[in-house]
């Protein structure tokens, strides 16, 4: 498990889309996968997961509370490279959609705003923390997923 690179997949406010897209990209690749990453901490995979140090931590969700973002800030900490997945974390949306309602709307919805703790305005990823890399869609294309996860591959295991 040494020199596998290590994995970390974590999902805030989105419809996790992305994920279901990763595990169906997973069907093709794991052969190849098993060898080269250590799965740390994936939830959908696995029941323990680690959660320690990752060379890539990928992150999909917009973040909606100051919760999210400090959790959000500690994987940073963790993390070589941390990989926005899809549009919420790309661009907040559309997770974020109630940043442009109106005060009627926002009446609305205040009363599970307040139930879930969540803060005033729904945050892309890179208002909260540096990205090194982007996949953009909802959900994303898996062969953008696929060449930008090989770059990173190519990165941080040079031949």
């Amino acid at each position: 498990m040494e020199n596998k690179i290590k994995i970390g997949w974590f999902s805030y406010s989105c419809c996790e889309d992305n994920t279901v897209i990763m595990t169906e990209v997973m069907n093709d690749h794991w052969q190849e996968w098993k060898k080269i990453f250590d799965f740390r901490h994936v939830r959908v995979l696995k029941k323990n997961n680690i959660f320690d140090e990752f060379d890539i931590a990928f992150i999909e969700g917009a973040i909606a509370s100051e919760k999210q973002e400090k959790e959000i800030q500690d994987i940073r900490s963790r993390s070589k490279k941390l990989v926005a997945i899809g549009s919420c974390a790309c661009v907040g949306l559309p997770a974020g959609q109630r940043n442009i309602f109106d005060e009627e709307q926002n009446k609305h919805i205040s009363f599970l705003v307040a139930k879930f703790g969540a803060a005033t305005k729904v945050k892309k990823l890179s208002d909260v923390v540096k990205v090194d890399v982007e996949i953009s869609g909802c959900p994303m294309n898996p062969d953008d997923f696929l060449n930008k996860v090989n770059t990173l591959v190519a990165e941080l295991r040079p031949s």
